[in-house]
């Protein structure tokens, strides 16, 4: 893929996800160098922050010529003081390509070499050694970015064919040369939202296909009890106004459109009706967590749609500080490394994925308290009831799981803490803020792989396997491949793994 100016979520997903190589464009390359040129013209006799000053409450002390280069050497060894799990490679995949797209807007003044050896370290699956604890999400992601440009020197570690290694050993193996640091290399590295960013892109894409996971195992338990059809409806959910909920609703009925069990309900409510009869054998109504699923997952689908436009905005945009504008031939000073809006916006995704994970607890819930369903065995149980216990053990995990998402969904946003001499007296946590979002949905997987083995279990006991829509007998069968069907009891963590894996892959 060649890279010029825009970045779609999508283009992420290829070089992320299916590892497809990038290019550089010419124009690309020639805008950088236009950028490096002028700012190095430009800041000589003048005070340019960061490149011939000090940082952060430190910008009043004048950093001599001499001192200019090794200060930015300073910075970035003085900021590699992250502390914790290392980043995931495909979020730090990420980060590198978020940086790496907003360096080459020609905002930021930096060497064509810092692009070129970023999209070296993408394409050869080369991932920085960063740490999920550090930055404050203002200045940017100051901590993270600084073990991203700790490697970029040739420094630091890096993971490598599933090791970690220094990377000066793998530079060597690769064949690869540091950059050599010149105007303000270090600050442009580090001053951005580029790891709150890149972790929030993968957690959009994982939140997407919570979404669909969630719109497959709702239809499926609503062919299950055999539910009507009109809360699924176009016209009723047509005269609710809002986006979200009509595309949900529609999904359902292409989900479900060839599903031999769900019914119409003129055909069984609405034909005749005895006065004698006082308790209808046929349920009026389905429980919320059948019946109100457009309703629930709408505003996921329209939270993350959002999310997605402004994580689009984000890794498009100068989150520098400051910018190099060459058109007006001045350079910019302000604060477009805060992270308030990925703040902002990972705290959203979290609520909407824990509220999802809610409704597939519900949903659970209903499938394995024969007291509610009426239709099933207590916790869906093959085996002879009483001496086993079918799903009895995993609804434990799935509820403790789900009590921890709602617990994570307390706003990071708005936990602004004061530092540096009160420099940064008002800060977005936004790096924090993106990784108890992907904690929220790691565990949302969790979840939503119990109930699917639990409404597999289910389509075996009523012997639905033939009736049910093609959607859900394929996510039958694909379960089945992991986990038989079941009487006996079980050590289930491994099929719980597996299936949770499944469920990522789709």
């Amino acid at each position: 893929m060649k890279i010029n100016n825009f970045l779609e979520l999508n283009d992420f997903k290829k070089i992320i996800i299916n590892n497809e190589k990038i290019e550089l464009d010419e124009s690309l390359l020639a805008r950088v160098d236009e950028s490096f040129k002028f700012l190095k013209d430009f800041s000589k006799n003048k005070v340019i922050y960061g490149v011939n000053t000090g940082f952060g409450p430190m910008a009043q002390f004048k950093i001599s010529d001499e001192d200019t280069h090794q200060l930015q050497y300073n910075l970035i060894r003085s900021h590699s003081s992250g502390i914790g799990n290392p980043l995931p490679a495909d979020e730090v995949k990420a980060c590198m390509l978020a940086r790496m797209n907003t360096l080459s807007l020609g905002k930021s003044g930096v060497h064509q070499s810092v692009v070129n050896l970023l999209k070296e370290l993408i394409n050869r699956d080369i991932t920085p050694l960063i740490f999920e604890h550090g930055g404050v999400g203002a200045s940017g992601d100051l901590v993270q970015l600084a073990h991203l440009a700790l490697v970029l020197i040739g420094e630091g570690e890096v993971f490598y064919k599933g090791e970690r290694k220094s990377t000066k050993e793998v530079f060597e193996i690769e064949g690869l040369e540091p950059i050599q640091v010149e105007i303000r290399e270090g600050l442009a590295l580090m001053n951005g939202t580029s790891v709150m960013s890149g972790i929030g892109v993968v957690n959009a894409h994982k939140a997407n296909q919570l979404t669909d996971i969630s719109i497959k195992l709702s239809c499926a338990i609503n062919e299950i009890v055999q539910a009507y059809d009109d809360h699924l409806s176009e016209v009723l959910n047509g005269t609710k106004l809002h986006a979200g909920q009509q595309k949900i609703a529609a999904k359902m009925r292409a989900h479900l459109s060839d599903s031999k069990l769900i019914r119409k309900r003129a055909d069984h409510l609405y034909t005749h009706f005895e006065e004698q009869e006082k308790v209808f054998k046929e349920k009026v109504q389905e429980y919320y967590s059948l019946r109100c699923v457009p309703q629930i997952l709408g505003p996921v689908l329209d939270t993350l749609e959002y999310t997605e436009k402004v994580l689009e905005n984000e890794i498009n945009s100068a989150n520098d500080n400051p910018i190099i504008n060459v058109e007006d031939q001045h350079v910019y000073h302000g604060g477009n490394f805060h992270g308030d809006y990925i703040s902002l916006e990972m705290d959203k995704l979290k609520i909407v994925v824990t509220k999802l994970t809610m409704l597939a607890e519900r949903q659970l819930n209903y499938l394995l308290n024969a007291k509610i369903n009426e239709i099933l065995p207590p916790f869906v149980n093959l085996g002879k009831l009483g001496f086993n216990f079918g799903m009895q053990g995993v609804q434990f995990t799935a509820t403790s799981t789900t009590a921890e998402s709602q617990m994570l969904s307390n706003p990071m946003y708005v936990h602004s803490i004061p530092n540096n001499n009160d420099n940064q007296d008002i800060v977005s946590m936004g790096t924090n803020a993106a990784v108890i979002c992907r904690k929220v949905i790691e565990n949302a997987f969790e979840v939503l792989a119990i109930e699917a083995i639990t409404i597999v279990q289910a389509i075996e006991y009523l012997e639905f396997k033939d009736k049910v829509s093609t959607s859900t007998k394929e996510l039958y069968n694909e379960i089945r491949k992991i986990i038989p069907a079941f009487s006996n009891d079980m050590v289930m963590y491994p099929y719980l793994e597996e299936v949770k894996k499944y469920l990522k892959a789709m």
